[in-house]
């Protein structure tokens, strides 16, 4: 009953001052429309005349008006049955999902056509697509990390920022995988639900302390799909000049760049999160499959896991009490302007 409820928002029970206002002012009006025709018309001539309501009609409706304007504050007061729950499962739960980017020198490497850089951003758009409903968020890395585009259900929002993306966009050399681990759980929201982090990265960690970022993920709830470019063997890096189209291998005091793939570790990182390794090497990186096969199954068993416990809600009684009034006032208002034959 009633009075075993709590109201969320108490504070508007004053709203029912105003319902009685208006409520005694619709009297007034009802009443002295009356009084006011009967100075003018005999009693006689307002039968004539005049099809007016009864007493008793008139009070009827000003009741059903005044109940539905108190059920009316009462569902805005939010009511929930005291110590009374309910299961709530979340069968369409949006997923907040990172992309952590690598975008070292590295990633300009042509043993994907056009080069590893290119191909991936063209993946992670179609990727995008097929998480269309869900946040997106991008974080780009080479020595440090950039938030490039915060957690936004904005496609093209996303879609602007990951076009802008390239080795530039990070200043400083190298590859910490961890640190941008690290930006991306403090970039996802606290609580339940599915939140992924798609890590793509071509190269090994530079004392970043990856292994210990991935448990931080773990324990806020993150999962992560590590998805790794590249040799593990390791492999020259050739870049092509754009203004000659010469090829030449990419140097470091002298001496030739090997990119080599740390998969030992984007494997530890992912089992610790019970997330998915998915080594590409050098072959099309296929977003597109990783989603089907490997990302969407996560988020849809973090959906089906989402099983809230929430108030037991009374206000849907209160709307229908209120519509119930209303249509109950306009039909003794249509009964009343029906002249008798």
């Amino acid at each position: 009953m009633i009075w075993n409820w709590d109201f969320v928002h108490d504070g508007r029970v004053h709203l029912l001052w105003a319902a009685l206002a208006l409520v005694a002012l619709l009297a007034v009006l009802e009443l002295g429309g009356q009084s006011r025709l009967g100075a003018l018309l005999s009693p006689l001539m307002q039968h004539r005349l005049v099809v007016r309501p009864s007493l008793a009609r008139s009070v009827t409706r000003l009741g059903l008006v005044l109940l539905a304007l108190v059920a009316g504050v009462l569902a805005l007061m939010r009511p929930q049955a005291a110590g009374e729950t309910v299961r709530s499962s979340v069968s369409r739960l949006s997923a907040d999902v990172i992309v952590v980017l690598d975008v070292s020198r590295s990633m300009l490497a042509e043993d994907t056509s056009p080069d590893r850089l290119t191909r991936a951003r063209v993946e992670i758009a179609a990727m995008a697509r097929q998480l269309r409903g869900h946040r997106l968020g991008l974080i780009a890395f080479a020595g440090r990390a950039a938030m490039v585009c915060p957690l936004t259900p904005d496609q093209a929002f996303f879609a602007l920022a990951l076009d802008g993306v390239d080795t530039r966009t990070v200043s400083r050399g190298g590859t910490r995988i961890g640190d941008a681990v690290r930006a991306a759980v403090r970039g996802l929201p606290p609580g339940p639900g599915a939140k992924l982090i798609v890590l793509i990265t071509d190269g090994e960690d530079h004392e970043s302390l990856p292994i210990e970022a991935a448990e931080r993920a773990r324990d806020a709830g993150v999962q992560i799909v590590a998805i790794g470019l590249g040799s593990e063997e390791g492999s020259e890096i050739i870049l092509t000049d754009p203004a000659t189209g010469a090829k030449t291998p990419m140097l470091h005091d002298g001496a030739p760049v090997i990119s080599r793939l740390d998969g030992d570790t984007l494997r530890k990182m992912a089992e610790i999160t019970e997330g998915v390794y998915v080594p590409a090497g050098t072959a099309a990186l296929d977003l597109e499959g990783i989603v089907r096969e490997h990302i969407q199954p996560i988020v849809r068993a973090e959906a089906d896991r989402a099983i809230r416990v929430v108030p037991a809600e009374r206000y849907p009684w209160m709307v229908l009490i209120a519509m119930l009034a209303l249509a109950g006032a306009a039909a003794v208002g249509a009964f009343a302007n029906r002249r008798p034959r």
